[in-house]
């Protein structure tokens, strides 16, 4: 008999609620839904949505911007990669798709108002939360303040929640930008991530 989070996932796996949005972008693409968790993991990754590889792959995060993010938590593959461990639960479980301009399309908000309060209620293990990107830290924080000065205040919430940009190339200037963020965080979420990994 399946738990109720494993149905949950056959749910998740099986949704096509934004077919009809999907179809109108520009990749016209079909609903993919990338479900990575299980209920005994004890790190969250809450991330933004997938992106055009992720799609293609079936797993998150198999793009540069998951080399960067594996780095800044100093895990490799196979520890990022161990549902049993670490859940991977985006804003949206699909990639949105890209607009005329070529730019990605934002998480369809209708996603995580369907799925994402009964995914977290089924997780009942977590130990360390890390936020990724403005959408995750807007709906896990309640807060409308901008990524910068959410991540700048990294310590209200650590070492239970820690909240980071997105890994992207795009926030390469971000980085270089706010210095703090490789001196003074990272080592304190990667002494964190290690912890709960290990203790």
């Amino acid at each position: 008999m399946q738990s109720d989070l494993a149905n949950l996932k056959s749910e998740i796996s099986a949704c096509q609620i934004c077919a009809g949005r999907f179809g109108a972008t520009a990749t016209a693409h079909e609903p993919r839904p990338t479900v990575w968790f299980d209920e005994s993991a004890s790190i969250l990754i809450a991330g933004q949505a997938p992106g055009i590889r992720v799609h293609e792959s079936g797993k998150p995060f198999t793009d540069p911007s998951g080399d960067r993010l594996r780095d800044w938590l100093g895990l490799d593959d196979a520890e990022f990669y161990d549902r049993s461990q670490v859940a991977i639960v985006p804003m949206a479980f699909c990639f949105p798709g890209y607009n005329a301009k070529g730019a990605d399309l934002p998480p369809p908000a209708i996603c995580a108002k369907s799925w994402h309060r009964r995914v977290m209620d089924g997780l009942g293990s977590i130990r360390l939360t890390i936020l990724v990107g403005g959408y995750a830290q807007k709906w896990h924080l309640k807060t409308k303040a901008s990524v910068t000065d959410t991540v700048a205040g990294w310590g209200d919430h650590a070492p239970s929640v820690f909240s980071l940009p997105h890994p992207s190339w795009r926030n390469t200037a971000w980085l270089k930008k706010n210095l703090w963020f490789e001196s003074d965080l990272l080592p304190a979420l990667r002494k964190q991530v290690g912890r709960v990994l290990n203790g």
